[in-house]
């Protein structure tokens, strides 16, 4: 048992819970269980204009409804900007953070002029317009200076001890996931100088997602696979920033007949929770989990799956 276990659930109040945000809820739910440890929600409507409290009240009735109940009240992102402008200000006084005039635009006619072509599932880095300057022109984004901190970070991981959260060779951050297994990303030329603050003043997922896991103190992470490739930035991010990293387990998506993750930007229908463990049994599934049978109760549905997902899942570091 891990006594120091704290995961949590972090959905975006977009729309109410469905078919596949549930399977990360409740594999991030079954995963703090059955290491004896903590369950947080936090509800990420840091983007202001696409969230709204009505939808994330909806999602806080759907987990409850479900037997999905955190150890403690809500964090809200919304309510935690003042961190977030803390956490920029940090790594702005380390030169780690710059201000970016580009917009779109610019950034799709720099490559362009370059000859590169983005692809769909793939786009391309930010080409470091601003890296050296403004050259007079007005700011209005920030963003981490990748490059620079790779550079530094790789030196100081070739001469000393690597963080056992992640390592560095052949210019790739290699780092392992608790399904998935070894992942690696070269950060600087897959992604680049990546966006802090947007030019709408909205604060970017990658800072928010960073700083409130090392306030609510979280120790594993576990969330859908469309995410996976995020992980690399909120490892540097951490590591600039001198916080802890979590362990990281990122769970299958669940697709719709287009193939195309199932998401409320695809029109996933809302989850019936009237019916708990009806909507439950086919996120269980989804997660390799034996089915229970239909007149089960739920809490003893979800106490059979927290032992079969200690078994293969083994959530002690």
């Amino acid at each position: 048992m891990v006594a120091t276990y704290v995961g949590r659930f972090a959905p975006s109040p977009t729309g109410a819970l469905h078919a596949g945000s549930l399977v990360a809820a409740l594999a991030s739910w079954l995963d703090a269980r059955a290491a004896g440890g903590r369950w947080l929600v936090r509800i990420e409507d840091v983007d202001t204009p696409r969230c709204s409290p009505q939808a994330g009240e909806t999602l806080l009735r759907q987990l409850d409804a479900l037997g999905l109940r955190a150890d403690e009240a809500p964090q809200w992102q919304s309510q935690r900007t003042g961190a977030y402008q803390q956490a920029l200000d940090a790594l702005v006084r380390s030169g780690l953070a710059y201000p970016c005039a580009c917009s779109r635009a610019d950034i799709a006619a720099a490559h362009a002029a370059a000859g590169r072509v983005p692809t769909r599932h793939r786009p391309l880095p930010y080409p470091g317009t601003c890296r050296a300057g403004l050259q007079g022109r007005a700011p209005r984004a920030w963003r981490f200076a990748c490059e620079k901190y790779w550079s530094k970070l790789a030196l100081a991981h070739y001469e000393q001890a690597q963080d056992a959260s992640f390592s560095i060779a052949n210019n790739l951050l290699i780092w392992t996931d608790r399904r998935l297994g070894v992942q690696t990303q070269n950060v600087a030329t897959e992604v680049g100088d990546f966006v802090l603050q947007r030019a709408d003043s909205l604060w970017a997922y990658q800072l928010a997602v960073v700083v409130d896991d090392a306030f609510q103190a979280i120790t594993h992470v576990v969330r859908g696979e469309d995410l996976a490739d995020n992980t690399p930035r909120q490892l540097l991010l951490q590591a600039a920033l001198g916080l802890r990293h979590p362990r990281y387990l990122h769970t299958p998506l669940v697709r719709g007949a287009d193939g195309e993750k199932l998401s409320k930007q695809h029109g996933a229908p809302t989850l019936d929770t009237s019916e708990p463990l009806k909507a439950l049994l086919p996120a269980a599934k989804m997660l390799g989990l034996s089915p229970v049978p239909a007149q089960t109760q739920v809490a003893d549905a979800l106490a059979y799956w927290v032992m079969i997902w200690r078994a293969l899942y083994n959530p002690a570091p």
